[in-house]
C-alpha cells in the first residue's frame, strides 16, 4: 500500500515567484484576476505573491477549494479551465468521454461563469456537456449523473465555505464522488495542463441547457422516499442559510404532505454574502438562530437548515424542559436516522455505513439488528465506495458527523434535502399516536440498549500563508511526541492512519488516541486550512440512569479537549 507523506510547502525564490506570475498574467482569461496580479507586481508585493503563486490547491475532498483570486493557489476562471481540460483529457484516455459531462453550480460568486467556463472547455474538447437549468443543490447534480447516464460531473460549488470561497467537485459516472486512485488520475491530468493556450472553448450556444424535467424528475423520487407517509403533524421552521436549497427543499416537503413549513425571510433568498450568518454552516455557533426564533414564536416542533448547496442538514429542536431550544449534533441526526430507517425496513442483507470520525454507537446499533456495517475514512466519497464495494448487499444508510447522510441510492452522495424528509418524518411519528415522544426520549432509548455515546469535534482554523505549515507542524509534532496520558487516563493505544488500518483502509493522514471506551482522532480538513479533531466517550448505562451515563462521557470528553488543548499548546475554546 501506498505511503502517504504529509509534506510542508516550500516557499520558491523570489525571481521564480515573478516569472510564475507573469506566465499566469499572459493566459489569464479573466480581466478582474488580471488587474489583481498587476497591481501585485506593480507593488513587488512579495507576501502576496507567496500567497498566491508559492503553493496551489491540492484536490481534497474529491475536487478543489479554496479563496477566490488570481494564481494556482486560489480559485479562478484560469485554474478552473485547466481543472475541466484536465478532467476532460482523463475522460478521453478512458473512453469515458462519449456519455458526456453534467456541469452544476450553486449561488456563490463566480459560480456560475466558472460553470460556463468548464462547460465550453469540455465541448471544445470534444467532450459533450450540459448545464443544469440554473443555481441548484449539489445532490442534484448527483442525482443528474445517474439520471442522465453521464460519464461525470463537475460541481461549482464551496459547499458551507466562508463568502470568499468557490470550489468544485468531481463526480464519475456512478454518480458518487471520485476517489483514490482516480482522483490522483484526474489531478495528474490537470498538471500536465500547463498551459491554456491549447484548451479550446466551444462558441456561445453549443453548450446544451437542461430544461426543468431534471428538477421535477429529482423532487418526484425524492417524495418518495418515506416510511410512515402518515406521519405528518409537525410544525417545521426551515432555512436554506442563503443558498440554493430553498425551493428545492420546500417543494418535497410539501409534495410529501407536510403543510405546516415556515421558511425564514431572511435567508430565503440566494445571497453569496450570507449577511446574516457569520459562517454559512448549520453547525457554527449563531448559524441557526434566526430560525430558532421564528420557531420559538411559532412554538414549532423542528427547526431544519440546509448549508448554501443543500448537500448537509442541520437541526434544532425544543429542549428537555421545553423551555429553549436544543441544536442536535450531526452524530445525534445521524443515528436517528438510521433508528429510523432500520425499523421501518427488513431483511439481513441491509448496509449502513459510517466513517471513522463519527460515533460508533452505528456499529452497535448494526450489530443489534442484524445488519452489515461499514466503516470508512472521512467523506461521503467513501461511504459511497463502501456500498459499491458490496453489491451483494442493500445500502440503506450512510452518514457523517459532519451533517452529511445518504438514505438508500436515490443519490450516491449526501443529501440534506431527502434527510429533512425523513427528520420531519420522524418527529412527527415520535409525536403521534398514545403516548408522544421526542426525540431526547428516543435517544435515551438508544442508550439504555447501547450505552451513552458523547461525541464532539473542535475545528482549529489556521488562516493564511504559514496555515498549512501550521497544520503540518502539529500533525508531525503529535505523531512524534504523542501523550502518553490525556485527563488522567492513559492512552492505551496510538494508531497512524498514514499507512492505513491494517490494511482496512486506505491510507489517511489521521492519528488516532484510544482510551479504554474513549477516543481522540486528529486530522487536517480536506478543504480548508484548519486542525479537527474528534472526541468521544462511551459509558454504560445502570439502574436506567441514562442522565448519570451521559453526564459521566459528556465531563470525559470535556477534559480530554482540554487535555488535548495543551498537548498541542492551543486554546480550548479556539475555533
Amino acid at each position: 500500500m501506498t505511503r502517504v507523506t504529509p509534506v510542508t510547502p516550500v516557499t520558491p525564490a523570489p525571481d521564480e515567484l515573478i516569472t510564475r506570475a507573469r506566465a499566469w498574467l499572459a493566459e489569464d482569461p479573466d480581466p478582474t484576476t488580471r488587474a489583481e496580479l498587476e497591481g501585485m507586481l506593480a507593488a513587488s508585493d512579495h507576501a502576496a505573491l507567496v500567497d498566491h503563486f508559492g503553493s496551489r490547491l491540492e484536490f481534497g475532498t474529491a475536487g478543489l477549494r479554496g479563496p477566490l483570486g488570481v494564481g494556482p493557489n486560489r480559485m479562478n476562471r484560469a485554474l478552473v479551465r485547466r481543472a475541466a481540460a484536465g478532467l476532460a483529457r482523463y475522460l478521453k484516455a478512458h473512453d469515458l468521454a462519449s456519455p458526456g459531462v453534467v456541469v452544476g453550480h450553486d449561488a456563490r460568486h463566480r459560480s456560475d461563469e466558472f460553470a460556463a467556463d468548464a462547460a465550453a472547455v469540455f465541448v471544445g474538447a470534444g467532450v459533450p456537456a450540459s448545464l443544469m437549468p440554473r443555481a441548484l443543490p449539489t445532490p442534484l447534480l448527483a442525482y443528474a449523473v445517474g439520471r442522465l447516464g453521464a460519464a461525470a460531473g463537475l460541481m461549482i460549488t464551496a459547499s458551507h465555505n466562508p463568502p470568499g470561497d468557490n470550489g468544485l467537485k468531481v463526480y464519475l459516472g456512478d454518480g458518487a464522488q471520485i476517489a483514490d486512485p482516480v482522483d490522483q488520475h484526474v489531478s495528474s491530468e490537470i498538471d500536465a495542463v500547463t498551459s491554456l493556450v491549447g484548451v479550446r472553448l466551444a462558441p456561445v450556444g453549443a453548450v446544451k441547457v437542461l430544461d426543468d424535467a431534471i428538477v421535477d424528475q429529482y423532487v418526484a423520487d425524492a417524495e418518495k422516499q418515506s416510511f410512515t407517509p402518515s406521519s405528518r403533524n409537525v410544525d417545521v421552521v426551515y432555512t436554506p442559510l442563503h443558498g440554493v436549497g430553498g425551493p428545492v427543499a420546500l417543494r418535497v416537503l410539501a409534495g410529501a404532505g407536510f403543510q405546516r413549513v415556515a421558511e425564514v425571510t431572511e435567508q430565503a433568498q440566494p445571497d453569496p454574502d450570507f449577511p446574516t450568518v457569520a459562517f454559512p454552516n448549520p453547525e457554527e455557533p449563531g448559524a441557526l438562530d434566526l430560525a430558532i426564533g421564528l420557531a420559538s414564536r411559532r412554538q414549532a416542533d423542528l427547526v431544519m437548515a440546509n448549508d448554501p448547496d443543500a448537500d448537509r442538514l442541520g437541526a434544532a429542536v425544543p429542549n428537555r424542559q421545553q423551555t429553549g431550544w436544543q441544536i442536535l449534533r450531526g452524530d445525534e441526526i445521524g443515528v436517528l436516522l438510521a433508528d429510523h430507517i432500520l425499523r421501518h425496513t427488513g431483511g439481513d442483507d441491509r448496509l449502513v455505513a459510517t466513517t471513522i470520525v463519527s460515533s460508533t454507537l452505528l456499529a452497535r446499533m448494526a450489530e443489534a439488528a442484524g445488519v452489515h456495517y461499514a466503516e470508512t475514512l472521512t467523506g461521503f466519497k467513501w461511504i459511497a465506495r463502501a456500498a459499491f464495494e458490496r453489491p451483494d448487499l442493500r445500502f440503506v444508510f450512510g452518514y457523517e458527523e459532519a451533517l452529511g447522510y445518504c438514505a438508500g441510492t436515490m443519490v450516491r452522495d449526501k443529501d440534506g434535502i431527502t434527510a429533512a424528509l425523513l427528520l420531519a418524518e420522524l418527529v412527527a411519528e415520535l409525536g403521534s399516536g398514545g403516548k408522544p415522544r421526542t426525540v431526547h426520549d428516543r435517544l435515551d432509548e438508544l442508550a439504555a440498549e447501547h450505552g451513552a455515546h458523547v461525541t464532539d469535534q473542535w475545528s482549529i482554523r489556521l488562516p493564511g500563508p504559514s496555515g498549512l505549515a501550521k497544520v503540518v507542524a502539529l500533525m508531525s509534532r503529535l505523531r512524534l511526541a504523542p501523550p502518553a496520558q490525556l485527563a488522567g487516563r492513559p492512552v492505551t493505544e496510538v494508531q497512524d492512519l498514514l499507512d492505513g488500518a491494517g490494511g482496512s483502509l486506505p491510507p489517511s493522514d489521521v492519528v488516532v488516541l484510544r482510551l479504554g471506551r474513549s477516543r481522540v482522532m486528529v486530522r487536517p480538513s480536506g478543504t480548508e486550512p484548519k486542525l479537527k479533531v474528534y472526541f468521544e466517550a462511551v459509558e454504560p448505562v445502570r439502574d436506567s440512569d441514562v442522565g448519570r451515563a451521559r453526564a459521566a462521557a459528556a465531563d470525559t470528553v470535556g477534559r480530554l479537549r482540554q487535555a488535548m488543548a495543551g498537548t498541542m499548546g492551543l486554546d480550548a475554546d479556539s475555533r
